[in-house]
């Protein structure tokens, strides 16, 4: 979206609004220590397994943006069961995909700007054609939950990225 805007925190002027913010691993992920990474955990831009017993995908929560045809994403990590994460692996590059359901997983990101986000329960729809599956959050009173399902305004979005363009 092209959309110029001033930051609240140090009033620096954008010209260009982010509308997506993503985790490159899982908090499990980040929680090993780097030297016994490549002995317990694969990770690469879309899957990660730790200790051949945790397994994530990573994918998107879309939020749309009131008035506007754009949507905001979170590229979060979800955790699937060994069956569900197979599944993705085997579907991620199918020009279609039919009838599949959604799997559930829990959230593997805490995002910042929210109350835990941490193990938020979520349905996750996979997606041809190598796009990441979109993730749904359970409906519940969770403000990322209820941004999602009820959307939010291009301040709000502003309000993210000054947050997150500013943390430690």
């Amino acid at each position: 979206m092209q959309y110029a805007w001033t930051c609240k925190c140090c009033g620096k002027q954008f010209s260009t609004l982010p509308m997506s913010f993503a985790f490159d691993s899982p908090l499990l992920w980040d929680r090993i220590p780097e030297a016994e990474r490549a002995r317990r955990t694969h990770l690469d831009t879309n899957f990660c397994t730790v200790d051949n017993e945790h397994y994530f995908v990573r994918g998107c929560i879309e939020v749309p943006i009131l008035d506007q045809d754009e949507r905001f994403v979170w590229g979060v990590w979800v955790s699937q069961s060994r069956e569900s994460f197979g599944r993705a692996r085997e579907l991620f590059h199918a020009p279609v995909i039919d009838n599949e359901p959604p799997r559930f997983g829990w959230l593997s990101n805490n995002i910042s700007v929210y109350p835990s986000t941490l193990h938020l329960k979520t349905h996750v729809h996979y997606r041809a054609g190598g796009l990441r599956p979109l993730i749904e959050l359970e409906p519940t009173d969770h403000p990322l939950a209820v941004e999602q399902r009820n959307g939010i305004t291009a301040e709000r979005v502003q309000e993210i990225a000054a947050a997150l363009m500013h943390r430690n």
